[in-house]
């Protein structure tokens, strides 16, 4: 089903590659959607409900919100649509399906970069490039220490209110890792800690589509990540996620989280 599912995703890419789209507001200027997102989730829906029949949806645009099933897609027709609207490379489609409570497959394209990312619970985690036809990598995690570790994050840009403490864990992260980092796609940011490219990830707030395929790919390829209690992730609320490439530096990201929020 793999392989299906891929193929689907590279075929509803052709729908991102337009300058011609429509940009509306969905609640702020910063929480924005195009034409294309509504395109491509249209075609995804349709088509992997042809693949899967009587499956759930769980998806952006629209607040599409179907669960009651044993088998959930859980759907971003583009994560990152502010990179998308400006011509930033970062952003692209998400599809992971959730067989009862766990991730099983899940397929992350950025369509930009020529990069596409998959994974198959138990199977590992994958880099294809299907426009350049380049090798296809299996993907591992960094082994750097907390110290050397850079950090993708973020200051919670649809929930303002929480910049204060997003700022505070951001500066305490800091002052004992290496660097910090943002791209403005959370599931590149997690499947580039998957490359083995970074170490380390904090968002105070993020909606299921936005780390439920990419969660796979960083645990195939030996990460790990949480909410922000430490507790597992639940991939059909929104939710705090952190992320890291090992348990030891997950557990460092969790006390100093954890001693913010108490």
């Amino acid at each position: 089903m793999l392989s299906s599912i891929v193929n689907i995703v590279i075929e509803a890419s052709s729908l991102m590659q337009t300058e011609d789209f429509v940009i509306s507001q969905k609640g702020g200027i910063s929480n924005i959607v195009t034409s294309s997102d509504i395109a491509v989730q249209e075609f995804l829906c349709q088509r992997l409900s042809a693949l899967l029949p009587g499956c759930g949806f769980i998806c952006e645009e629209e607040d599409i919100r179907d669960i009651k099933h044993e088998y959930v897609w859980i759907v971003d027709p583009i994560d990152g649509t502010a990179n998308y609207a400006r011509g930033i490379r970062e952003c692209g489609i998400c599809v992971g399906l959730r067989h009862n409570s766990e991730m099983e497959l899940a397929v992350v394209y950025l369509p930009r970069t020529d990069e596409l990312f998959t994974a198959e619970r138990g199977k590992g985690a994958f880099l294809h490039h299907p426009g350049t036809g380049k090798p296809t990598k299996q993907l591992h995690v960094s082994k750097r220490p907390f110290s050397e570790g850079i950090m993708c994050t973020a200051l919670s840009l649809y929930h303002k209110e929480h910049t204060q403490i997003c700022s505070d864990i951001i500066l305490d992260v800091y002052g004992q890792c290496n660097d910090i980092r943002r791209f403005g796609s959370a599931a590149s940011e997690l499947c580039y800690l998957a490359m083995g490219l970074y170490e380390l990830y904090f968002e105070y707030i993020l909606s299921p589509w936005d780390f439920a395929a990419a969660s796979l790919i960083l645990e195939e390829a030996g990460g790990t990540l949480c909410d922000l209690q430490g507790k597992p992730l639940d991939h059909t609320k929104p939710s705090g996620v952190l992320a890291a490439n090992n348990k030891e530096s997950l557990d460092r990201l969790v006390a100093i989280v954890s001693s913010r929020l108490s």
